[in-house]
């Protein structure tokens, strides 16, 4: 108990929350994180995923090489990137780190949304005269966003969390609060760095919920059905 008070009283001191150390700025470092990675992420799993799963080939392989590297630890993966000539990049072994941690639940739940997309509607969408084209941004698109935002909002959520191992290869983020109350042996430091990711993590897990529910593709046939009944 002594630790969550201690915590609280650090979080509402001013000056914890100031300069090149304080919580705006490692929050900023740790925002630039989890955001570049899970963009560049989506960009690379969920067009391979998304094409797999509409030609409906190549598409298990690609998901279980990628749970195959789901399996190695990312800080293992981290450091030995740090070893590299990458580490002469600043910040690029870790985003290479995070990204390649990103890319499986995107893949996977991406591909697998496609692919239980009802063929009963799909060949029946075919009969009608669409295009492969068509099909695909107006039938199986549409039908299988729900997985596909799924996986974004779980590969968002652990890169907040993962993003804290960036202070492991002395990069910033809030991962740096809490290895310098290790350093310093304060547990409420600690506690405190603790909280701020776990807070940040529910924060960006709200706003993906909130941005699947506004870019829904079926939202208006939604609301259309919704007024009917």
């Amino acid at each position: 108990m002594n630790e969550i008070t201690g915590a609280y009283d650090w979080l509402t001191t001013g000056a914890n929350w100031q300069g090149e150390k304080g919580v705006w700025h490692r929050l900023s470092e740790h925002l630039y994180f989890s955001g570049v990675t899970l963009a560049v992420a989506c960009a690379i799993a969920l067009p391979l995923a998304l094409y797999l799963g509409h030609i409906g080939k190549g598409g298990a392989l690609a998901v279980n090489i990628s749970n195959i590297g789901r399996a190695v630890p990312t800080l293992a993966l981290l450091i030995l990137l740090t070893l590299t000539p990458l580490g002469e990049h600043g910040d690029a072994p870790t985003l290479i780190a995070l990204v390649l941690f990103a890319v499986p639940p995107l893949l996977t739940n991406a591909y697998l949304g496609m692919r239980e997309v009802d063929r009963a509607v799909v060949e029946a969408a075919r009969g009608m005269g669409m295009s492969g084209r068509q099909l695909f941004a107006r039938v199986e698109l549409p039908l299988a966003y729900p997985l596909i935002m799924t996986g974004i909002r779980s590969a968002g959520v652990q890169v907040v969390a993962t993003a804290t191992l960036a202070a492991m290869a002395g990069e910033g983020g809030l991962g740096r609060i809490i290895t310098a109350g290790f350093n310093l042996q304060n547990t409420p430091q600690v506690v405190a760095g603790a909280l701020l990711v776990a807070l940040l993590a529910l924060l960006v897990e709200a706003v993906l919920v909130l941005a699947g529910r506004l870019f829904d593709p079926r939202r208006g046939t939604r609301s259309s059905s919704e007024a009917v009944q």
